[in-house]
């Protein structure tokens, strides 16, 4: 084959789809969003910033109320050249002019040149009208100088004196000198719609490009009239606006109107300042968003940005200061206006950090706010209000949906018009339950349950601590478990279990579900895991007593618990990893599975997809007993749907002989501060079919049943397909395999392929469980700048072929 024919098979074979998907390292990430959402019922214009980006094509945002389209790339940012700043002061001078002619009734026509300006643009053009000297070059023709490509450029000449200002800070100095992020660098221009009647709320926007679909970044819709800063603000909210010629009459910055919602970035060194009027009395609750935007940093100690807020009267004095709220890090302040006046608002970091990444949204209002509720849940089916206590609050109830079919975990707010508060978590469960009773500090005053039973109570006073006696017998699997900090609880729980004599058979403080750095909690955003947990056997028939204090011996209303008390049954939860998947039509993607077991279950899972389209297949679709984390994959239709699909997956087990299910929460496997990683949720798992020109030919295993490798022996596996010269040029290879398995002897038959797996008898038990996810390759030699074909092989991933999977036997 002539090597021009061979270069463009590769070349059709990078960019269409094989039968097995599609595989790459370059998939395209968002590291922030600014600003991170807009009031309902406006049209704003953000800014996506990550890595691999080009190429965008569209934008899904989920949930109703939300559109959004693409308005442009933008290549990552260079350091600015000297013609370019030349360029860009000039036009920067010639809008700052017209403002200035504006602010004094004069025409925005450019003044008349001087006499010297007229004399020296004579003698430029007189110079330009002589012959060049033979060999000297036209010095003439230079190369054309454009403005960088910056979203802050946009609509320059509409900008106003603080507008242009902003511009300067931002793009000179200090900022363009900075070493350019990777990982922020690129932006999308994007251009979001919200309908006046949206749900005000956390959404998830994701971009799609030619080679993947992005993580999904919270966008969040508000009720509030936002507002966006303008550097320079580091030491005043409104300095003097720079390089005004003496005499230049401008108008004063008005200070904020509230209610206001602030949007801005934190650089490194940066203190950003707001100025907002304020009323005597009023009940000001001034709240950050800031990690609630993006959970965690890779590549920052303590693993996001950590906001302070500070307010300061007209004189610089400072009225109040916060740098969390409880064990959340977004701070929240609240303050009671003394005065009517002038006030300003201070956002930083906390340890003087930034970058584009520390975005943060801050709303000043008078917004009720909930600091504590009771109880923190309820019973399936059962009518549950919530009595509750906080600022601005008209109302002292909020009733709970603990409708069937939910999330055992489920949020609500107080919601009258235009009165909306923040959100509060809550539990809802099926056991039966009772409220804590007083007094009940000690063995003697214990208050007495049955078995099952959830208790909501309250450790009410410093030093407090509630003991519950039950009824035990010999061998019995007690567990008793604490709902306090996930349902935004201060309490720091400390649970015991100890027997009618006082010896201690088990205790617990803070319960941590990991595997090596992963921390697989529930919530997947707690990192003062505060919440105790203990499963223990009884040794004999008797008397038993559950004990609850508070570690740290706080305590007060606002401490309030859900405690769980069962005899062990054993439970799970599931989440799957990533919660964005792009595969081309009729191809493969892996997704892994996370098993979050509980009480002592141990069991097989079986996942299937509920109610998915047609088409979509998972394969190797169960949880062996024993593993808390397999890999399967989901095989997508050969036509391609016109917009990217929500899919929903769900776990069954059978426990105690009846069938338990559990939907599988979307997730992302994400890390914190260079180490450690968490599961944090996502509300949606979207995939997005790219469609392909050529039809692919379909793949499948010749059995459904599990291979069985022999100890120390190995298995065939036959692979059925289309046979065709891509067979004869594929390698295959393992991907993230378990210890001791390798894959050897790839043949190709006339219905497909066959290859054998081994299994190392040293690494591998009898027993030994999970499924094998094959990567394909194929192997070329790029052509060089001579024509010729290198001598060095350069391979590319065609995909991988639905999990396989496997069983350890003796």
């Amino acid at each position: 084959m002539p090597v021009s024919k061979r270069l463009m098979l590769v070349a059709i074979s990078l960019c269409v789809a094989t039968a097995w998907g599609q595989s790459s390292t370059r998939e395209p990430h968002i590291g922030y969003l600014y600003p991170g959402g807009a009031q309902a019922g406006c049209v704003v214009q953000i800014t996506a910033g990550g890595q691999y980006l080009n190429g965008v094509t569209d934008v899904y945002v989920c949930g109703e109320g939300v559109q959004a389209k693409v308005i442009k790339y933008i290549r990552p940012l260079r350091n600015l050249q000297k013609p370019q700043r030349q360029l860009l002061q000039k036009r920067l001078k010639e809008v700052r002019d017209v403002r200035l002619a504006e602010f004094s009734g004069e025409s925005r026509r450019p003044p008349a040149p001087t006499k010297k300006v007229v004399a020296r643009k004579a003698v430029a053009k007189k110079a330009a009208a002589k012959p060049k000297e033979s060999g000297k070059k036209d010095e003439t023709k230079k190369e054309e100088v454009k403005l960088p490509d910056h979203p802050l450029l946009f609509d320059m000449e509409d900008k106003s004196l603080r507008e242009l200002a902003h511009i300067s800070s931002v793009l000179f100095f200090p900022r363009s000198k900075l070493q350019t992020n990777r990982q922020l660098a690129e932006m999308v221009v994007i251009e979001v719609t919200v309908d006046p009647d949206a749900a005000p709320g956390n959404r998830e926007l994701r971009l799609q490009t030619k080679t993947g679909l992005t993580n999904p970044v919270v966008f969040q819709v508000g009720t509030l009239p936002e507002a966006r800063e303008l550097e320079p603000n580091n030491q005043k909210a409104y300095p003097a606006v720079p390089n005004l010629p003496k005499g230049a009459r401008v108008p004063k910055d008005k200070p904020l109107d509230l209610p206001v919602l602030l949007n801005g970035q934190i650089m490194p060194g940066d203190v950003d300042r707001f100025r907002f009027r304020a009323r005597k009395g009023q009940q000001l609750v001034i709240e950050a968003q800031a990690r609630s935007l993006i959970p965690y940093l890779a590549d920052a100690v303590p693993g996001w940005f950590q906001a302070t807020l500070a307010l300061y009267d007209a004189w610089g004095k400072e009225m109040a200061f916060a740098d969390d709220y409880r064990f959340n890090p977004d701070p929240v302040l609240f303050y009671k206006i003394p005065a009517t006046g002038e006030y300003e608002l201070e956002i930083r970091d906390s340890i003087y950090r930034g970058r584009e990444d520390f975005v943060y949204r801050i709303a000043v209002s008078e917004q009720p706010y909930i600091t504590q509720a009771f109880p923190l849940g309820g019973k399936v089916g059962g009518k549950t209000v919530a009595s509750v206590t906080g600022w601005n609050m008209p109302k002292t109830e909020v009733p709970l949906d603990t409708q069937p079919g939910g999330d055992s975990i489920r949020y609500t707010a107080y919601d009258k018009g235009d009165k909306l508060s923040n959100s509060i978590a809550y539990a809802v469960d099926t056991l039966p339950e009772c409220s804590e009773t007083e007094s009940n500090d000690t063995t003697e005053d214990a208050q007495p349950i049955d078995l099952p039973k959830i208790i909501n109570g309250r450790i009410d006073r410093p030093g407090d601590v509630d003991v519950f006696r039950l009824k035990g017998r010999a061998g019995d699997k007690v567990v008793a478990e604490v709902q306090g900090r996930r349902l935004s609880s201060p309490l720091d729980s400390l649970l015991r279990l100890t027997d009618a004599s006082g010896n201690v058979l088990e205790w617990n403080d803070d319960h941590v579900l990991k595997d090596s750095h992963l921390h697989k909690d529930v919530m997947g955003l707690v990192t003062h895991h505060a919440d105790s947990y203990l499963l223990a056997e009884l040794p004999q028939n008797g008397t038993y007593y559950v004990h609850l204090a508070d570690a740290q011996n706080h305590g007060g209303q606002a401490y309030g618990y859900r405690l769980r008390v069962a005899v062990a049954k054993g439970d799970f939860a599931l989440r799957v990893t990533p919660s964005s998947l792009f595969v081309p039509a009729g191809g493969v993607v892996p997704l892994s599975i996370h098993a979050l077991r509980k009480d002592g279950f141990d069991g097989e899972i079986e996942v299937v997809l509920k109610d998915a389209p047609a088409g979509f297949e998972l394969k190797g679709a169960k949880i062996p007993a024993g593993r808390d984390r397999v890999r399967m994959t989901l095989t997508v239709p050969a036509k391609a749907p016109d917009q990217p699909v929500a899919l929903q997956l769900e776990g069954r087990a059978r426990i105690g002989g009846q069938t338990v299910s559990h939907p599988a929460g979307p997730a992302d496997n994400v890390m914190q501060a260079f180490l450690y990683r968490h599961l944090v949720p996502a509300q949606e798992l979207v995939v997005s079919v790219q469609k392909v020109r050529w039809r692919v030919p379909a793949v499948e295993l010749a059995s459904d049943s599990p291979v069985r490798i022999p100890a120390g022996g190995t298995a065939q596996v036959r692979i059925k397909t289309r046979r065709g010269k891509t067979l004869q040029e594929m390698r295959l290879q393992l991907n993230e395999p378990p210890e001791g398995v390798t894959l050897h002897d790839v043949t190709v038959m006339p219905d497909g392929l066959a290859f054998k797996l081994k299994a190392d008898k040293d690494a591998m038990e009898s027993g030994f469980a999970d499924n094998l996810i094959v990567e394909a390759f194929r192997e070329y030699r790029p052509k060089q700048k001579d024509g010729t074909l290198a001598k060095q092989k350069r391979r590319y991933s065609m995909g991988f072929l639905p999990a396989i999977p496997i069983q350890v036997v003796q």
